[in-house]
């Protein structure tokens, strides 16, 4: 938690943002986000008053993906926006279909949906669906290994998350404790 400011503060906007990852029993996953966005206060929005609290955007994202991050379907719903237009916004999120989530995905997703083509709240979410999967689909699948009597990792290959961060570099700590057949000497 951060610590308590000395000072007092108006709440005036909140957006929540969620995910969830999901297996399905046809091998493939299930990633899906959800943006809440509200203000703490009455205000004018289209063409009348929203009150506070009530949502300005509720929107949601499922992205179907095989276990190497390929994107075989795409779905939203904009349960709340703020203008009747926005509703079009989604129109050209199934060009992903058949894309890889992976290296480059915010270039490619601002190369495929960005500036009018797309909508900033869905290229929010989607963006972040990538860090869901990563958390959801490797993960279970060191799990299913250890439970078949597998190691959780290719002991000949470090996983993928190795030299991502500076908590997971090579030449660090926790990689050295806990995977030493990937250590490298700091230099």
């Amino acid at each position: 938690m951060l610590p308590t400011p000395d000072y007092e503060r108006t709440p005036l906007h909140t957006r929540t943002l969620t995910f969830r990852g999901f297996a399905r029993p046809d091998g493939l996953w299930d990633m899906e986000g959800e943006l809440h966005d509200a203000k703490h206060y009455d205000h004018i929005s289209g063409p009348g008053i929203r009150r506070a609290g009530d949502p300005v955007h509720h929107l949601f994202l499922r992205v179907t993906l095989d276990a190497d991050f390929r994107i075989h379907d795409i779905a939203t719903s904009m349960h709340t926006a703020p203008f009747g237009e926005c509703g079009v916004a989604n129109q050209h999120m199934r060009r992903f279909v058949g894309m890889t989530i992976g290296s480059g995905w915010r270039q490619t997703i601002e190369k495929t949906v960005g500036g009018l083509e797309g909508c900033t709240h869905l290229r929010e979410l989607l963006f972040n669906i990538a860090t869901a999967a990563f958390q959801t689909i490797p993960h279970h699948r060191e799990v299913q290994r250890l439970a078949r009597g597998e190691p959780m990792h290719d002991p000949d290959k470090p996983p993928f998350f190795v030299g991502r961060c500076m908590t997971w570099d090579a030449s660090g700590p926790v990689v050295a404790r806990l995977m030493p057949q990937f250590a490298k000497p700091v230099q």
